[in-house]
């Protein structure tokens, strides 16, 4: 490999999966996010994390362009995914959020069966062509969310029926049922117990070896026990952005060693 394909940090240009530059996001006149520049590795678990109301939510909702729903908001800068600029004209939101899918942090079951949650995505992208090639995809989703064993035998069960715990790896099943590229997820675990979060950090380290994952997190302690990279936001700015390990022991910025001993936030 020439050392073209290698930025100065060593990360191999390959592997970067999403790549934002000079990102500001305005709600009306509140300027939320301001100059972020990020790349984030394919197969690998990079977390947002910093005080409530820093931006990391609103940045990590740029990468699936749903801040297009806000009408308020305006966002500037380049996204670009595979080196495709997200937010291209001819780019379908739709489309690009069956690419880049998103696990919320109160778990949202469809008032739907079982089944049909996690079918409804495929179904309205036309991605398969039958229903037995439907029910695999069902499978192979619910397995790779570690729930199939649990809900196999009840199917048509309604998915508001399940735990919380369930009902969060069912939207992570209904999230990979499109087979997307990238992963995000908005605190996924704030809403659950401590078993139900243990069993959804061990899928996020599991669902890496497929995907690109992004989750923001409140959690210091989920953030390195889940991420390879931390990015660290505070007032809007990504302060630092680096290898989890790094960023935690040896923080380049007094404010991620204010934020991580717990000084600020």
């Amino acid at each position: 490999m020439n050392d073209m394909s290698r930025t100065e940090t060593g990360v191999n240009l390959t592997d970067i999966k999403i790549a934002a530059r000079k990102v500001q996001v305005h709600y009306g006149a509140n300027h939320a996010i301001k100059d972020v520049d990020v790349d984030i590795n394919d197969r690998m678990v990079t977390a947002f994390i910093g005080p409530s109301g820093c931006g990391k939510s609103t940045f990590l909702r740029c990468l699936n362009r749903m801040n297009d729903t806000i009408p308020v908001c305006r966002v500037e800068g380049e996204i670009r995914l595979d080196g495709d600029d997200i937010y291209d004209r001819r780019v379908d939101p739709v489309q690009l959020r069956a690419k880049v899918g998103m696990v919320f942090q109160k778990p949202n079951p469809f008032p739907k069966s079982i089944y049909d949650n996690v079918a409804y995505g495929p179904r309205i992208h036309g991605l398969t062509r039958s229903r037995a090639e439907l029910d695999e995809v069902v499978e192979t989703s619910l397995r790779r969310a570690a729930l199939w064993g649990e809900v196999k035998d009840r199917l048509a069960a309604p998915g508001t029926g399940l735990s919380g715990g369930q009902q969060q790896r069912l939207c992570i099943a209904r999230a990979v049922a499109t087979s997307p590229e990238v992963l995000l997820m908005d605190e996924p675990c704030s809403a659950l117990d401590p078993i139900a979060t243990a069993q959804v950090e061990e899928l996020i380290d599991e669902l890496r070896s497929r995907f690109a994952v992004v989750i923001v997190t409140h959690s210091m302690q989920q953030a390195a026990r889940v991420s390879q990279n931390t990015a660290f936001f505070h007032l809007g700015n990504l302060v630092e952005f680096g290898e989890t390990s790094q960023v935690f022991t040896n923080p380049k910025d007094p404010r991620t060693e204010s934020y991580i001993t717990g000084r600020i936030g």
